[in-house]
């Protein structure tokens, strides 16, 4: 491509180096061989076009060919490609319309499922705590009981003491000197 402009810019280079040569000339030259060259001129000028169109001609001829060709490859390979995308796009844009149009239906099935599951949470919590009151309950009965029978009998050994203790008092209260010797005479006449 580089060559091909550097050509062309060289030739018309030297097209307009030509003509300005030639006009220089021709200032130079006399009035009366000025007419009898402007014809000789206009060939000149008229050479120079053709070299150049030719120039031009076969270069961009050669060179245009293969450079439309390869640029048309080019695009092709490149509308090619893009068909491929969009066809890979479409189909993606089918599957997430497809996965959306289910989507509805997953989310009902995941409620559903949630609150089935809630259901029976609730119902192993309610189990669950009524074992847990059942067990408490029994466990305090327990405790209630044992406290009952630890309580009765010290109530026992209270009222078996403050039996006791009066009848001691009792005692102490009646037992004078001549009860104590009189008892323990008939306790010695008992032995014998």
């Amino acid at each position: 491509m580089k060559c091909w402009f550097s050509t062309l810019a060289l030739a018309a280079g030297l097209c307009c180096y030509a003509q300005e040569g030639e006009k220089k000339a021709g200032h130079e030259a006399n009035q009366a061989h000025a007419e009898e060259e402007d014809g000789g001129l206009e060939i000149w000028k008229w050479a120079n076009f053709l070299i150049l169109a030719g120039g031009l001609g076969y270069l961009i001829g050669k060179n245009a060919g293969p450079f439309l060709a390869a640029r048309s490859a080019g695009i092709r390979k490149d509308m090619e490609e893009s068909a491929r995308r969009r066809q890979e796009a479409e189909a993606t844009a089918a599957d997430v319309d497809r996965r959306l149009s289910t989507l509805e239906s997953q989310i009902a099935a995941l409620r559903a499922e949630a609150e089935k599951e809630m259901a029976a949470g609730a119902n192993r919590i309610a189990r669950q705590t009524e074992e847990d009151i059942a067990k408490v309950k029994a466990h305090a009965e327990a405790e209630i009981a044992i406290a009952g029978k630890g309580a009765r009998a010290e109530l026992k050994r209270y009222s078996g003491e403050l039996a006791v203790g009066l009848a001691e008092q009792k005692i102490r209260a009646r037992m004078t000197p001549n009860t104590q010797d009189g008892l323990v005479e008939s306790f010695a006449r008992d032995l014998k």
